[in-house]
């Protein structure tokens, strides 16, 4: 584990036009830069760097960060990765933490299962190139696939000589532990081996096959398929053998290829999923690199989300068998749910990815494609209930496709699926909205006392069935905003000025004397009322904030922003950077020569719009009390000691209310 301080060299180091300017062509443009995105599809610049702030962001689709969370998402590595290519850039040497013994053996053991992979991976692959067997045997293999050897290059392709125990003996000559090779499912023990006889028991589990490495999506091998050659297949009831679970691997959580496909992913801003190891090859050779595999599984909440770091688009591409139909069908509603856009391919019958790429040139495979990929509810229909005429039938896959809908977050494509549908197959929409309303009622709670979330909308989709995040936007003297949106504003302030001390020397009630920074004034005055911020990330930034004040040198933006959660830092970047500022236009009154007077009225002006918010934030949970105690005077019957109680409570929080609304009505001067 890195320790502290090397962190803190590392991010000092990190200027972020460095590290973005190897990945993306970038024009100065005033005090900063400007480039395409490499995030999406981007024909206008719209990715701004920021070296006075060491952050990057993109207006168009949001994302960027400092110099290590730029890293993160473009490379799609964890943080301590990306803080070792930093230190690797700017050639600073990495200072690990002690560890406890329990974290050095998990640690340990984890590490030393990669190693015994990656040797492994070397291993089968040099076996390919230099062994004889290896030449003759699955070299010939590959060839006779039609696969190129810079594909076997890119995807370390190896093959595992026939011998039974060939790598369990190179491993052992190498020093490499057996137990290692059983826990990475590299061997097995013969049945009826332990002990001292282990090490001359180990069988290899992928002998005389093709091999194919598993890389995880930052690039280290957890795990390997092997697959018998043509000439050994008939009569083998299992064509492939692959890795079994263990710490480093667990199949249900990757993706073949997600390693090789990433970058082309983001690119094209899709990705297109095939059933196994040579449909990936055969597409990366064609020229299409924005695929991966499931190889037979279902796919998993894990994968999916995977997924979704990189895109929301997904064509699944399938032979046109029974068996491809089957694989396109599942696994569909969690896609849906997870808020991805479907397309479905089925290959002509007889073809799978793997022929059907090496029959056509690159333009035709990409053409065919594009002319012949429909959206899943599309192909759905198509599938199950056009020309049906089993009223029975029919009626049970009608119900099939409207509860596919129904998972879809979105509800503007909801609704556009759903009419699309009712036109298609000719029945009233109102018919399948009521259909869809009765699928989305039994996913989403019942509701509260209060009302929430009980209305339907005007297109008669029940609201707020699927939760929605709420957009950052940039508050403006004079305007209105909700309760949330002024937490959100609040953090804003924490995140850019959060170290401010706002008030100096004040006296308490106690008579001590006391200074109360952006951060500490906003923590103490809501927990008078032991409030407390809604978003659990909105009360981490505080109690962070609050935490961090007293040390030396504690700056609020450069802390969040390059924090390890990137959940943290993207939302601090978001909320330290806006176009107003990327133009060089500050807060700061740029004609004042005086500096300290100019850091007196900022301020001063910091201090009475923090005052403002608070009070708005305030007055927005009475206002919402308030509609709380009159739905409950609605419904309170003939309890007239209780309506006499909501009375008195609705009279002095209506006080409560007046009073905020008239300090908020006149200036505030403190």
């Amino acid at each position: 584990m890195i320790d502290r301080a090397t962190v803190d060299k590392i991010v000092d180091a990190a200027r972020i036009y460095d590290v973005v300017s190897e990945f993306v062509t970038l024009k100065k443009s005033g005090v900063n830069y400007k480039g395409l995105c490499p995030f999406h599809d981007d024909r206008n610049p719209s990715f701004m760097v920021s070296p006075s702030k060491n952050i990057c962001h993109c207006f168009v689709c949001g994302k960027g960060g400092t110099p290590a969370s730029f890293l993160m998402e473009h490379e799609q590595i964890t943080y301590p990765e990306a803080l070792r290519w930093l230190a690797k850039k700017y050639n600073i040497e990495i200072v690990e933490k002690e560890l406890t013994n329990e974290e050095r053996e998990a640690q340990s053991e984890r590490e030393s299962m990669f190693i015994v992979n990656e040797w492994a991976k070397d291993w089968f692959h040099d076996i390919l190139k230099n062994d004889p067997d290896g030449i003759a045997i699955g070299k010939q293999y590959f060839r006779s696939r039609g696969i190129r050897d810079d594909i076997i290059e890119k995807f370390q392709l190896g093959y595992s000589p026939q011998k039974r125990d060939a790598l369990a003996l190179a491993a052992k000559s190498k020093g490499y532990k057996p137990e290692f090779l059983v826990k990475t499912g590299l061997c097995y023990e013969r049945e009826g081996a332990r002990g001292k006889e282990q090490e001359n028991s180990l069988v290899d589990r992928y002998s005389g096959r093709a091999i194919f490495p598993w890389f995880n999506v930052s690039g280290k091998v957890v795990a390997f398929g092997g697959r018998v050659l043509d000439s050994r297949t008939k009569g083998v009831a299992q064509k492939y053998v692959n890795s079994p679970d263990s710490d480093i691997y667990h199949k249900e959580r990757e993706l073949y290829g997600i390693y090789q496909a990433k970058k082309a992913i983001v690119k094209e801003d899709r990705v297109f999923m095939v059933e196994g190891y040579t449909d990936v090859i055969a597409m990366h050779q064609a020229g299409i690199e924005n695929v991966v595999a499931n190889s037979g599984t279902a796919l998993s909440t894990y994968q999916i989300h995977m997924l979704h770091r990189f895109t929301n688009n997904i064509t699944l591409l399938y032979d046109g068998d029974e068996a491809g139909i089957h694989a396109a069908m599942r696994g569909t509603d969690m896609l849906l749910e997870d808020g991805m856009n479907i397309k479905v391919l089925l290959l002509p019958d007889g073809d799978d990815p793997d022929s059907f790429a090496r029959k056509h040139s690159t333009e035709e495979l990409k053409r065919y494609i594009e002319e012949n990929q429909t959206d899943f509810i599309t192909f759905k229909s198509r599938l199950t209930v056009e020309n049906v005429t089993d009223p029975v039938k029919r009626s049970e896959a009608i119900g099939g496709i409207v509860k596919s809908i129904s998972v879809i977050p979105d509800q503007i494509l909801r609704s556009t699926y759903l009419t699309d549908f009712a036109h298609r197959i000719n029945m009233k929409e109102q018919t399948l909205i009521a259909e869809m309303n009765k699928y989305i009622r039994s996913l989403t709670p019942s509701p509260s006392p209060s009302g929430e979330g009980s209305g339907n909308t005007q297109d008669g989709n029940v609201a707020e069935s699927h939760p929605t995040e709420v957009n950052t936007f940039l508050y403006t003297q004079g305007g209105g905003a909700s309760g949330t949106s002024i937490e959100l504003l609040l953090i804003r302030e924490i995140v850019r000025h959060g170290e401010e001390i706002i008030f100096k020397d004040v006296e308490t009630d106690e008579g001590q004397r006391i200074s109360l920074s952006v951060s500490q004034y906003i923590d103490f005055d809501l927990s008078q009322d032991g409030l407390e911020m809604v978003s659990p990330l909105h009360r981490q930034i505080l109690s962070e904030a609050v935490a961090h004040q007293g040390e030396p040198g504690f700056k609020a933006e450069t802390y969040f922003c390059s924090h390890p959660d990137m959940q943290v830092s993207q939302l601090a970047t978001r909320l330290a950077i806006d176009r107003h500022q990327l133009g060089g236009r500050f807060e700061i009154d740029r004609e004042e020569s005086d500096e300290e007077k100019k850091h007196q009225n900022f301020v001063r002006r910091l201090q009475q719009r923090v005052l403002h918010l608070v009070m708005d934030y305030r007055l927005d949970i009475v206002e919402t009390r308030l509609k709380e105690i009159q739905r409950e005077l609605l419904q309170v019957g003939g309890d007239r000691e209780r309506m006499m109680e909501l009375l008195k409570q609705h009279k002095e929080t209506k006080e409560i209310r007046d009073a905020l609304a008239k300090r908020l009505g006149t200036d505030l001067v403190v």
